[in-house]
Order: C-alpha cells, then structure tokens, then sequence
C-alpha cells in the first residue's frame, strides 16, 4: 500500500505519517498489523464523537437507506438538513439563526467573506496574521502566514491584517472594511487565546464602523473548549460565524450562520448568489444531528474542561515550556522544533498519535475526541512523559 500511496496518491508533505490503516474505533486507530494506536489527534479536531462512533453510523445507515443526493442545495425540503439547521440555531444566540450548509470549513470561510462583502457593500477585509481559515485562495488570502501564501500569489485582494490580541491596530478597521474574520482561538499561530477581552473590542469597533465581525470555530467549535462554541468564553457575539471539523462527527461537513437580514442578502440581486451543489448532503447531515446530540446528551463539551485538567495535571515536564489552549484543544510549546519533532514520531512508534500546528514549529497538538476516557488520557500523557524523559537532544 505504501508504494502506491506514494506513486498515485497527490502528496500533500515530503514526509507523510503514512500510517496503513486497517480499522478505527474509539479512540484507537489500528494498522494493518492490527497494531492500536491511541489518537490524540481525532483527524485534526474533525473525529469528536470518536471513531465509528454507533449513533452517528447508525444515523449515516439509515439515511443512506432513504436518500442519498436528490437536488442542488436549498432547492428542495430535506428532513436531514432542515433539522440541522434548526438544532445548530438552537444553540447560537438568536441573532445567528440563518445557517448555509456547505462541504468544509473553507467553503464556509469563503461564503462567510462573500457575505460580509455582500451585505456591506464594502470590499476590504481586516484579518490576523497567522491566522488559518482554510486553503483555498480565498481563504488563504485572509491567512497572514507569507511562509504558506507567497508561492501562489496573486490571492484575492482587499486584505489588511492586524495582529491577534494588539488593540492599537484595532483602529486598521474602518468604514471601508466589509468584515473582520478572527479564529477565536488562533489555530495554527499556536492554540492562542483571546486577552483581555480582545474579541468583545473587535466586535465594539467593528460596530462602530459598521463591519461585520466574522468569527471561525472550525477548530474551537462543537463542544471542544468546554462550551458548545468557543465564543461563549469570550463575552461576544460574531456577525456571522463559520463551523465545520468536529460538527461532522468525522464526516465532511461546513456552515456559515448569520442573521437572517445579513443571509438574506446572498438570494437576491443577483440571485444564486452563493451556491453548493453537495453542501448539506442528507447523509452528512444525519451524521451531524448525531453527533450534536450525543455531544449536548453526554455533555461532553462540560467533560472537555475537567480532561483539559487531567492533561494539564499529567504532563508537568521541563521539557514543556507551556501548555495552551482551552478544553480539548491544547498544544505543547516545547524547547525547540527540533523536540516537538521528535515527540511527534516517537510517539507513533509507541502507538500515540500527536501530530504539529502550522506555523508555531514547537508546538505539539493534543485534539482527541471529545469522547476519550480519563485512563486513555493518563495512558498517553504517560507515554508522551516517558518520551520526554529519555530525549537526548
């Protein structure tokens, strides 16, 4: 298998992981020798329920029994959907009760910037420096990360950044700028945290000006910072906010939810004016429904917070200049890139799944499913230790 993934599969590093995987479940990931490897990754915060998790593979089943793909988005009434839709409204304030179905997490960046454009008639774009809200160009182009975008420029135009937590550069918003789009917590940049209530500031001048405050939870969303969206840390309500990642329960799957006023404004002159033909797929919808009952019934977004504890209690280590991040949705700062390096690939020699952020090079990511037991944390906190201590470098 290794051969031809190399040869036909499009590669995406140099050095792929290149795990031959045989079957998953839990949180346990197994290869072809039947080897378990615990996962500390959840396919990066998509697997949140956990792997082959039975209500939302029951949920998949029967949907597929039923119907599969019958219309483009938005044209016919399909029970899936429709019920996404409202159960996502139901736990948003009541100002985000429009939601547009979409495939991923970039596709709903890239409708969520549309619409800010759209309803503002305005076409600049405030946003962080190494932020990351997908890989398309649109959405790099509101990425901040040069190491990433300079070898496919040109990108969109219209994009001033400021940096995330400064709030002399909160003046860089204007009255020509359409919206600012924030993750709520920086992914990529390192796990970082809004200070001294950052966002509540941004939504301040942005209202001030009259531009849309944009928020991601692609990553923080769906339970895993301790409430159901991140932003409810955080004393602020975004104009339109952007999901996908865990919502899907490890199915692809994206939103962009907005008031119906500021929606509205994508269906008319001209119409069609943001369109999916697989976005909200019945199947995938199933699987999402599923997956935000078994989150809010377990109330596993609450567990989150208590796990983040046990981590944080298990892995005290000089190595570990600092841990960041809220809930289950931490990263290590090691000493060097060259240390979170190693931890990652021995780790996957020991049967733990960590993996890396994309700028912060010493991080080390810790995403498991929002599902994983106290004795599976203990079991590869206690690995990643004994890592840690025999490091030589």
């Amino acid at each position: 298998m290794k051969e031809d993934f190399l040869k036909y599969q499009a590669q995406t590093t140099p050095h792929p992981l290149a795990i031959e995987i045989s079957h998953a479940k839990g949180s346990y990931i197994f290869d072809k020798n039947n080897k378990a490897h615990l996962d500390f990754v959840a396919g990066v915060s998509a697997n949140s329920v956990g792997h082959c998790n039975e209500n939302v593979n029951n949920a998949i089943t029967k949907q597929i029994q039923t119907y599969t793909h019958v219309m483009v988005y938005g044209e016919f009434i399909q029970e899936p959907q429709l019920d996404l839709c409202k159960k996502l409204a139901s736990t948003l304030p009541e100002s985000l009760s429009s939601v547009y179905l979409v495939n991923s997490g970039t596709e709903a960046t890239e409708g969520a910037l549309k619409l800010a454009k759209r309803f503002t008639k305005r076409s600049e774009i405030i946003a962080a420096n190494n932020a990351y809200h997908g890989n398309t160009a649109g959405a790099m182009s509101v990425c901040g990360a040069e190491q990433q975008n300079s070898a496919f420029r040109p990108l969109v135009p219209g994009t001033r950044f400021i940096q995330f937590n400064n709030e002399d550069d909160l003046q860089k918003i204007t009255t020509k700028t359409a919206g600012v789009i924030l993750e709520t917590i920086q992914g990529g940049a390192g796990f970082v945290e809004p200070q001294n209530d950052f966002l509540h500031k941004v939504k301040k001048r942005c209202d001030e000006v009259g531009a849309l405050l944009i928020l991601d939870e692609i990553q923080s969303g769906v339970g895993r910072t301790g409430t159901f969206w991140g932003f409810e840390n955080y004393n602020v309500t975004p104009d339109i906010f952007i999901t996908g990642k865990g919502l899907g329960g490890g199915m692809p799957i994206g939103a962009f939810i907005s008031s119906q006023e500021i929606m509205d404004s994508l269906k008319d002159n001209p119409k069609l004016g943001h369109i999916t033909t697989f976005g909200g797929h019945p199947v995938i919808a199933a699987a999402a429904n599923a997956t935000i009952d078994e989150i809010l019934n377990s109330n596993l977004h609450k567990e989150a917070l208590r796990k983040e504890q046990l981590i944080r209690k298990y892995l005290k280590h000089p190595r570990i200049k600092e841990i960041r991040g809220k809930g289950l949705m931490l990263a290590l700062i090691m000493e060097s890139s060259e240390i979170a390096d190693h931890v990652v690939l021995n780790a996957l020699d020991q049967g733990l799944i960590l993996f890396w952020l994309l700028y912060e090079k010493r991080a080390v990511r810790i995403t498991p499913p929002l599902t994983i037991s106290d004795e599976e944390l203990r079991k590869g906190c206690e690995t990643l230790t004994n890592i840690l201590n025999n490091i030589s470098l």
